[in-house]
Protein backbone atom coordinates (compact mmCIF):
# COMPACT_ATOMS: atom_id res chain seq x y z
CA UNK A 1 0.00 0.00 0.00
CA UNK A 2 1.37 2.92 -0.95
CA UNK A 3 1.90 6.17 1.50
CA UNK A 4 0.84 9.24 -0.21
CA UNK A 5 1.06 12.51 1.57
CA UNK A 6 2.32 13.11 5.11
CA UNK A 7 0.42 15.60 7.73
CA UNK A 8 2.77 17.87 9.34
CA UNK A 9 1.03 17.73 12.98
CA UNK A 10 1.56 14.21 15.30
CA UNK A 11 -1.32 12.62 16.19
CA UNK A 12 -2.63 10.98 19.40
CA UNK A 13 -4.80 7.39 19.65
CA UNK A 14 -7.55 8.82 19.91
CA UNK A 15 -7.27 10.87 17.05
CA UNK A 16 -6.29 8.31 15.07
CA UNK A 17 -9.26 6.74 16.45
CA UNK A 18 -11.70 9.54 15.32
CA UNK A 19 -10.10 9.67 11.70
CA UNK A 20 -13.60 9.14 9.41
CA UNK A 21 -14.00 5.21 8.79
CA UNK A 22 -13.61 5.19 5.18
CA UNK A 23 -10.01 7.05 4.85
CA UNK A 24 -7.05 4.77 4.46
CA UNK A 25 -4.24 5.77 6.65
CA UNK A 26 -1.34 4.97 8.72
CA UNK A 27 1.17 6.39 11.62
CA UNK A 28 4.54 6.75 11.21
CA UNK A 29 6.18 8.42 14.42
CA UNK A 30 2.67 10.38 14.99
CA UNK A 31 2.76 11.36 11.67
CA UNK A 32 -0.54 10.34 8.98
CA UNK A 33 0.24 8.81 5.79
CA UNK A 34 -2.67 8.40 3.63
CA UNK A 35 -2.59 5.54 1.28
CA UNK A 36 -4.32 4.63 -2.07
CA UNK A 37 -6.56 1.93 -2.75
CA UNK A 38 -5.00 -1.52 -3.86
CA UNK A 39 -5.28 -3.06 -7.48
CA UNK A 40 -7.07 -5.69 -8.61
CA UNK A 41 -3.60 -7.75 -8.89
CA UNK A 42 -2.65 -6.64 -5.04
CA UNK A 43 -5.97 -8.05 -4.33
CA UNK A 44 -5.81 -11.12 -6.14
CA UNK A 45 -2.18 -11.89 -4.41
CA UNK A 46 -3.75 -10.12 -0.87
CA UNK A 47 -6.62 -13.62 -1.36
CA UNK A 48 -4.69 -15.71 -2.13
CA UNK A 49 -2.05 -15.30 -0.07
CA UNK A 50 -4.82 -14.88 2.66
CA UNK A 51 -6.30 -18.27 2.38
CA UNK A 52 -3.58 -20.20 1.96
CA UNK A 53 -2.01 -18.90 5.12
CA UNK A 54 -5.82 -19.33 7.31
CA UNK A 55 -6.27 -22.87 5.22
CA UNK A 56 -2.74 -23.65 6.78
CA UNK A 57 -4.15 -22.58 10.42
CA UNK A 58 -7.33 -23.92 10.65
CA UNK A 59 -5.95 -27.74 9.39
CA UNK A 60 -3.09 -27.69 12.05
CA UNK A 61 -5.59 -25.83 14.47
CA UNK A 62 -3.42 -23.55 15.23
CA UNK A 63 -3.92 -20.60 17.82
CA UNK A 64 -2.81 -18.35 15.52
CA UNK A 65 -4.76 -16.26 13.59
CA UNK A 66 -4.84 -14.70 10.09
CA UNK A 67 -6.02 -11.15 9.35
CA UNK A 68 -5.65 -8.46 5.99
CA UNK A 69 -5.89 -4.93 5.65
CA UNK A 70 -7.40 -3.10 6.63
CA UNK A 71 -6.66 -4.16 10.13
CA UNK A 72 -4.77 -2.07 12.62
CA UNK A 73 -1.53 -2.71 13.96
CA UNK A 74 0.40 -0.86 17.02
CA UNK A 75 3.59 -0.96 17.00
CA UNK A 76 4.74 1.61 18.82
CA UNK A 77 2.25 4.03 21.55
CA UNK A 78 5.26 6.44 21.71
CA UNK A 79 5.60 8.12 18.88
CA UNK A 80 2.33 6.56 17.89
CA UNK A 81 2.98 3.77 14.82
CA UNK A 82 0.28 2.30 13.56
CA UNK A 83 0.11 0.53 10.63
CA UNK A 84 -2.06 -1.79 8.39
CA UNK A 85 -0.47 -4.35 6.91
CA UNK A 86 -1.48 -6.14 3.40
CA UNK A 87 -1.99 -9.79 5.93
CA UNK A 88 -0.39 -10.55 9.16
CA UNK A 89 -0.81 -13.48 11.24
CA UNK A 90 -0.59 -12.96 15.04
CA UNK A 91 -0.47 -16.41 17.34
CA UNK A 92 -0.13 -14.28 20.85
CA UNK A 93 -4.39 -13.70 21.27
CA UNK A 94 -3.01 -11.15 24.81
CA UNK A 95 -2.51 -8.92 21.99
CA UNK A 96 -5.61 -8.46 20.26
CA UNK A 97 -8.34 -5.92 21.66
CA UNK A 98 -11.46 -6.46 19.73
CA UNK A 99 -10.01 -3.39 17.41
CA UNK A 100 -6.42 -4.03 16.28
CA UNK A 101 -3.11 -6.07 16.98
CA UNK A 102 -0.86 -4.38 20.05
CA UNK A 103 2.59 -4.80 19.39
CA UNK A 104 4.45 -6.90 16.52
CA UNK A 105 2.70 -9.70 14.44
CA UNK A 106 4.46 -13.16 14.29
CA UNK A 107 4.16 -12.82 10.37
CA UNK A 108 3.75 -9.79 8.03
CA UNK A 109 3.22 -9.70 4.00
CA UNK A 110 3.33 -6.56 2.03
CA UNK A 111 2.59 -6.50 -1.35
CA UNK A 112 4.04 -3.26 -2.88
CA UNK A 113 2.12 -0.55 -4.69
CA UNK A 114 4.21 0.56 -7.49
CA UNK A 115 3.65 4.30 -6.45
CA UNK A 116 5.92 3.84 -3.37
CA UNK A 117 7.78 0.76 -3.10
CA UNK A 118 10.17 2.79 -0.47
CA UNK A 119 7.50 2.28 2.07
CA UNK A 120 7.51 -1.76 2.08
CA UNK A 121 11.39 -1.85 1.25
CA UNK A 122 12.58 0.48 3.55
CA UNK A 123 10.14 2.49 5.97
CA UNK A 124 7.78 -0.83 6.79
CA UNK A 125 11.15 -3.35 7.20
CA UNK A 126 12.94 -0.79 9.70
CA UNK A 127 10.31 -0.93 11.34
CA UNK A 128 8.94 -4.47 11.78
CA UNK A 129 12.50 -5.42 12.80
CA UNK A 130 12.85 -2.87 15.38
CA UNK A 131 9.27 -3.78 16.43
CA UNK A 132 9.84 -7.87 17.18
CA UNK A 133 8.02 -9.07 13.90
CA UNK A 134 9.51 -13.01 13.49
CA UNK A 135 9.27 -12.63 9.50
CA UNK A 136 8.22 -10.65 7.21
CA UNK A 137 7.74 -10.95 3.22
CA UNK A 138 7.95 -8.49 0.55
CA UNK A 139 5.49 -9.20 -2.24
CA UNK A 140 6.67 -7.07 -5.25
CA UNK A 141 4.04 -8.10 -8.37
CA UNK A 142 6.06 -5.79 -10.54
CA UNK A 143 9.29 -7.54 -10.09
CA UNK A 144 7.59 -10.53 -10.43
CA UNK A 145 9.68 -11.11 -6.68
CA UNK A 146 9.39 -12.17 -2.93
CA UNK A 147 11.88 -10.85 -0.82
CA UNK A 148 11.67 -13.31 2.73
CA UNK A 149 13.18 -11.13 5.90
CA UNK A 150 13.25 -13.99 8.64
CA UNK A 151 14.37 -11.67 11.66
CA UNK A 152 14.59 -14.36 14.34
CA UNK A 153 17.88 -15.79 12.29
CA UNK A 154 18.49 -12.44 11.09
CA UNK A 155 18.34 -13.53 7.91
CA UNK A 156 17.67 -10.40 5.61
CA UNK A 157 16.50 -9.73 1.46
CA UNK A 158 16.49 -13.42 1.05
CA UNK A 159 14.79 -12.96 -2.78
CA UNK A 160 12.79 -15.22 -4.81
CA UNK A 161 11.23 -15.10 -7.99
CA UNK A 162 7.36 -15.91 -8.75
CA UNK A 163 8.58 -19.32 -10.01
CA UNK A 164 9.55 -20.37 -6.26
CA UNK A 165 7.62 -22.36 -3.85
CA UNK A 166 8.81 -20.44 -0.21
CA UNK A 167 9.23 -21.53 2.78
CA UNK A 168 7.09 -19.50 5.64
CA UNK A 169 10.19 -20.32 8.25
CA UNK A 170 8.25 -19.76 11.41
CA UNK A 171 6.47 -22.88 10.87
CA UNK A 172 7.90 -26.14 9.99
CA UNK A 173 5.72 -27.44 6.83
CA UNK A 174 4.23 -24.08 5.36
CA UNK A 175 5.09 -23.72 1.92
CA UNK A 176 3.77 -21.40 -0.52
CA UNK A 177 3.67 -22.08 -4.17
CA UNK A 178 3.88 -18.80 -6.10
CA UNK A 179 3.62 -20.30 -9.79
CA UNK A 180 -0.01 -21.28 -8.52
CA UNK A 181 -0.53 -17.89 -7.46
CA UNK A 182 0.58 -16.16 -10.12
CA UNK A 183 -1.71 -18.39 -12.58
CA UNK A 184 -4.45 -16.20 -11.21
CA UNK A 185 -3.12 -12.89 -12.36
Amino acid sequence: MQALQPKNKCITLEQYESLPEDRRAEVFDGVVYDMSSPSQEHQTISMELSTILNTYMKSKKAPCRVFHAPFDVKLFDSPLTIVQPDILIVCDKDKLDGKRCNGAPDFIIEIVSPGNPADDYIRKLYYYKNAGVREYWIVDPRRKTVTVNYFEKNLLSIQYSFDSTIKVNIYDDLLISFPAIAEML
